[in-house]
């Protein structure tokens, strides 16, 4: 999928799915999260989707690959 031409909000909905769906925040997931925080100015609903991934990370609902 092309990252570049997508809004941030279509790109935070597909890697919260794709996070959840495998359970797994890869680097390349990392990359783009440190990207929007960098590029975008997030709305709240978009951060708030971003926090629940690291919630569930501390939760141990999900895990991060090296």
């Amino acid at each position: 999928m092309d990252y570049q031409v997508l809004l941030p909000e279509v790109i935070i909905a597909e890697l919260v799915f794709q996070v959840y769906r495998s359970g797994i925040l890869t680097q390349e997931h990392r990359k783009q999260l440190r990207n929007l925080f960098l590029n975008y100015n997030l709305t709240e609903e978009d951060t708030t989707a971003i926090n629940r991934i690291f919630h569930a990370i501390r939760r141990g609902w999900l895990r991060i690959a090296d």
